[in-house]
């Protein structure tokens, strides 16, 4: 992923945002926002005949040192491609590329109505830990989140 992809990557963004169960946010973030809240290690984008179709990051869950090689996943899929293998494209290369920096703990909070989400998660060897419920309001609706991990095989040992 590079600046110049971030009106197709925020337009994806916003297509997540108006599912209503893509995350809590209302709204995509300019730019330099996302830029800062996003490891540079690991953006990727889809694409096909130039077109970017999706997009993956991490994000850090910590400041601390020792919270080094665990990050949070993002993966957003184009309306007009979804159901045609880029979020399995963009989460194998996604855990190639995080353990290719030492990630050693891959983690992603989703909304259980997104069945979608739940089954690629799982498909990339993430497993369920946890529901957290009620964890916010969105839209006068009280959400639960589910709290899902992935362990690298071979980063961190």
């Amino acid at each position: 992923m590079r600046q110049e992809d971030w009106p197709a990557v925020r337009a994806i963004y916003l297509e997540g945002i108006a599912t209503g169960n893509a995350t809590f946010e209302q709204t995509a973030p300019e730019w330099e926002k996302w830029n800062a809240g996003h490891l540079l290690a690991a953006r990727i984008v889809a694409r096909s005949n130039g077109t970017v179709l999706g997009w993956a990051a991490l994000s850090g869950v910590s400041s601390r040192c020792v919270y080094a090689g665990v990050a949070e996943v993002s993966i957003y899929v184009a309306e007009r491609a979804r159901g045609r293998g880029v979020g399995r494209q963009l989460m194998a290369r996604l855990v190639a590329d995080s353990e290719a920096e030492g990630m050693w703990t891959l983690q992603a909070g989703t909304f259980p109505e997104n069945v979608a989400s739940v089954a690629l998660h799982e498909r990339a060897g993430f497993r369920i830990v946890g529901k957290r419920d009620r964890l916010g309001q969105m839209n006068g609706r009280w959400r639960d989140v589910v709290l899902m991990e992935r362990r690298s095989a071979v980063a961190g040992r």
